[in-house]
């Protein structure tokens, strides 16, 4: 008996794994940066110990949660989709039930790293909440559920500022506002894996709504996304390095657009979204080392 208990322990612990994305962290490293980008510049530099830990452990309990309300969501959708018929609710390795269990316990958990910081941040984080469980709704009416993402991404970015100064600075809403390009681009990236199978069962994306004009308007998205961070650098004084990775990085970026272009394969609208990492760890290095105050 202790046998087939264990068995099934780990049967629902790789289910539970594979349902938070436990092997694909991607998502956590998109989540985290703009969070850092704007806790970096709150700080001088040199933020506490304490937020780095709070908002990194944060970042990754709130996208395994946003991971598990998204898969209760679309338990419908994901097994008429190639990419994404193998997750847990929709092959049947957990239960909607379950899944609902998961997400409460890491919103739950989420939510007591908060209590540690001061009462603005803490009303903040329930509007973080609240959008992670709004998220997977918006692609049934709206084909802008990927500006939903970037507001959701980026709102770690005010809750950051907020934890620090408690207060909001231009610097953080800036930072919230290019975000919403930033995740709006590589997030349509991402949603070009999927348009024959949405187009299908009729959910909504950006990539479907550009249709022939989505590499424009992916250009015009990247080049948005580094004109404000371009402000909020401005605002906040940072030196010289800032401004050259920024420059970097709208290079990549239109580079990897180029790419997907000559190539618009699965595999190459993947490499180009996880390139995103990169690309936003780069940014976060160039303000590290433009801090004045340092």
């Amino acid at each position: 008996m202790k046998g087939m208990e264990k068995a099934l322990f780990n049967v629902k612990f790789i289910a539970v794994s594979d349902l938070i994305r436990l092997r694909k962290q991607y998502g956590t490293v998109l989540v985290l940066l703009p969070t850092l980008w704007s806790l970096f510049m709150a700080s001088g530099g040199i933020p506490d110990a304490k937020f780095l830990v709070i908002f990194t452990v944060g970042a990754f309990l709130m996208r395994s949660a946003g991971c598990a309300v998204n898969d209760i969501a679309d338990r419908n959708f994901d097994k008429h989709v190639e990419r994404t018929k193998s997750r847990p609710v929709a092959e049947g390795r957990l239960s909607g039930k379950e899944a609902l269990a998961v997400f409460i316990i890491l919103s739950l958990a989420a939510f007591s790293l908060v209590l540690f910081l001061n009462r603005y941040t803490i009303l903040l984080s329930t509007i973080g909440i609240a959008l992670a469980v709004v998220y997977p709704f918006v692609k049934r009416v709206s084909h802008f559920p990927q500006v939903v993402l970037g507001i959701a991404f980026g709102w770690g970015a005010v809750m950051a500022w907020a934890a620090v100064r408690n207060e909001l600075g231009p610097e953080a809403i800036l930072i919230f506002v290019a975000n919403i390009f930033w995740s709006t681009a590589y997030d349509t990236v991402y949603a070009m894996m999927d348009v024959t199978d949405d187009v299908k069962i009729g959910v909504k994306s950006t990539a479907i709504f550009f249709g022939q004009h989505v590499f424009r308007a992916l250009v015009a998205l990247y080049i948005c996304f580094v004109a404000v961070m371009f402000m909020a650098g401005w605002v906040d004084g940072l030196g010289v390095p800032f401004y050259m990775v920024l420059l970097l990085v709208l290079g990549a970026s239109l580079f990897m657009v180029k790419r997907l272009k000559d190539m618009p394969t699965r595999e190459t609208a993947f490499r180009v979204f996880v390139a995103n990492c990169l690309t936003g760890g780069m940014i976060l290095f160039g303000i590290i080392f433009s801090m004045e105050r340092i």
